[in-house]
């Protein structure tokens, strides 16, 4: 049942009446009505003037009367200037609570068998330094889309490219084969991806000392960067791996597997999956061999010092290096692998990336290219690309180890809404066990939704003290709100009162009511409008509306102490609606909600 395609109709069959005219939906302009108006939907006639052939106010008018007239739905009307807003009958809103109650998954749409399929890939880490900040917005972006992707009835792929090779990689290599002294995650006691971050903070801090040497010693800064003995290991050492040769093979294999056990402890804190895992180790030679391919067809061309390079000019853009003069491949070759490999793999209809917006060069670059190899895919490539996250005190650089730890803030934010419930007496109630559960899920539930509630075209600053607050646009605000309505049921069973299943439309519901179940009905579009335009915070902005919109409810009116029988029921039902909407929403952001605090 829905609302608006009704009014659609019903208007394609005013027009033909008064008009003697056939229109479809699309030239159907129909909004929510504006708080100061009388309305629960605003008709704008502007665009059926040259059919109506009289001014905006006749045509609102005459179309105004038809439909308080024929339609069902249509209780009464008023125009204002060439905006026809519609009233819609009360018991209209009752039955649409009662068809929302008997849909558990309302708003979702099933996956078929033959559903699209896309491919979403997400995280994209290094095995160099452990997951930060960024790597958070850019996993929950990732999970959200997917999820977000499914309840649209598409079929998801969920895929993660390690980046497992190349010339950061060995840096890190390089400098625990120096001085690390046989550290391992065991002996050390730390996360094997917190070990290897450390040695490629400590890689830069040799290569800066003897930059500053060399300087010293009269040598410019690109002299000198020329004349580094580290790098020259360093790209010594990444050549030896291309060639297979087996002792930097097994140190490759031994550090990244400490980086993997590490990466899972962190993807299971917070709630990321993956269906398929590819990484660049693999990639890169089908990559390499398409760049070949390329060059031997004459798609690409070799310079002199045999690296091999794209000729984008012809698109407004510049040359690109595919394969260095050593032959050794750089980050576009490893993406032409992933790309080819994954449609070998899949049927996909449609490839997202998942990517900040410092690469959206890069896969301009990327989806030419493909193109060019001759993939029907390389055009179709979707780059959905998202803002930097900062902190408060600015940018955060790897290298400097001057990022958030994604561990530590996790576990920050944990203790954090621990303090803070308990200062509010929010768990005075519960058991330790059920404390726990619950600091875990506000603690994180805050992380997750300060992050994607922002439209993530935008930049962003993540402030840990704002996210965690219980009032406003906050994740523990809406988790809040969840448990207060579930408090409610719980004691309205307790007082067995019963919520029918089947609802009296003989009662007088307020505009406050009306206006809860338009919006409890409005999660069906907004699910559809996320998934069409990858924008996941409009499902942060739904649902805190909704629990704002419920609170004030709440103590406006009463609920169980509500005398009408019949309006009690319906108060409750639609209580019991609103919350299983704000679970579901917030399912689609990967966060759980408490049923008490």
């Amino acid at each position: 049942m829905n609302i608006e395609n009704i009014l659609q109709e019903a208007v394609i069959e005013a027009v033909k009446e008064l008009y003697n005219a056939d229109i479809n939906a699309s030239q159907i302009t129909l909004q929510k009505t504006k708080r100061e108006f009388k309305g629960h939907f605003t008709l704008v006639t502007f665009p059926l003037l040259k059919i109506s052939k009289k001014n905006p106010e006749q045509t609102a008018q005459e179309i105004g009367e038809y439909l308080s007239k024929k339609s069902p739905v249509v209780s009464e009307f008023n125009v204002i200037k060439g905006f026809l807003n519609l009233t819609i009958a009360p018991e209209v809103w009752i039955k649409l609570l009662q068809y929302i109650n008997d849909n558990p998954e309302f708003g979702f749409t099933p996956v078929a068998d033959d559903a699209p399929l896309f491919m979403v890939e997400y995280s994209s880490p290094n095995t160099n330094k452990p997951l930060h900040l960024g790597h958070i917005r850019n996993n929950l972006l990732g999970h959200s889309l997917s999820e977000i992707l499914k309840a649209n009835g598409k079929r998801v792929i969920k895929t993660n490219i390690v980046n497992d090779r190349g010339i950061h990689i060995c840096k890190s290599m390089l400098a625990w084969q120096k001085w690390g002294n046989s550290e391992t995650p065991e002996s050390s006691g730390k996360k094997g991806d917190h070990l290897i971050g450390d040695y490629y903070v400590l890689f830069d801090q040799k290569y800066k000392a003897e930059l500053a040497d060399l300087q010293a010693k009269g040598l410019s800064k690109e002299e000198a960067e020329e004349q580094s003995a580290l790098m020259s290991e360093v790209r010594e050492m990444l050549r030896q791996w291309e060639a297979g040769d087996k002792e930097t093979v097994e140190l490759w294999k031994m550090m990244n597997n400490w980086v993997y056990a590490g990466f899972d402890e962190t993807y299971e804190k917070l709630g990321i999956t993956f269906d398929k895992i590819y990484y660049e180790s693999d990639t890169y030679l089908a990559g390499r061999d398409e760049v070949l391919r390329g060059l031997e067809d004459g798609i690409f061309y070799q310079k002199d010092d045999n690296s091999v390079w794209a000729d984008l000019t012809a698109e407004g853009l510049d040359e690109k290096i595919l394969l260095r003069s050593d032959g050794t491949s750089v980050y576009m070759t490893q993406d032409i692998g992933t790309a080819k490999l994954r449609f070998d793999d899949y049927p996909i209809d449609t490839m997202i990336y998942v990517v900040g917006n410092e690469q959206n060069y890069h896969f301009q670059v990327l989806s030419i290219l493909l193109d060019k190899l001759g993939f029907e895919f390389g055009k179709g490539l979707v780059h959905f690309s998202y803002g930097m996250v900062e902190l408060p005190e600015g940018k955060m650089k790897s290298r400097e180890g001057t990022v958030v730890d994604a561990d530590d803030l996790m576990k920050e934010m944990i203790d954090t809404a621990r303090e803070t419930s308990q200062e509010l007496g929010k768990l005075d109630d519960v058991s330790p066990e059920e404390t726990e559960n619950i600091t875990q899920m506000v603690g994180l539930g805050a992380l997750k939704y300060f992050i994607l509630k922002v439209d993530p075209k935008k930049n962003m600053t993540f402030n840990p003290k704002e996210s965690i607050d219980f009032n406003g646009n906050t994740g523990p605000f809406i988790q809040y709100t969840h448990a207060r309505i579930k408090s409610i049921l719980r004691r309205a069973k307790e007082q067995e009162i019963a919520v029918p299943e089947t609802l009296s439309t003989d009662i007088t519901i307020s505009e406050k009511e009306e206006g809860l179940v338009q919006l409890l009905a409005e999660f069906e579009n907004i699910v559809k409008q996320a998934g069409n335009e990858y924008n996941v915070s409009l499902i942060g902005n739904y649902v805190y509306d909704l629990a704002k919109e419920f609170n004030q409810f709440y103590h406006e009116y009463p609920m169980l102490r509500e005398e009408n029988e019949a309006l009690r029921a319906f108060r409750l039902s639609l209580s019991k609606n609103i919350a299983l909407t704000i679970k579901k929403g917030m399912k689609l952001f990967g966060i759980d909600v408490p049923e008490r605090m």
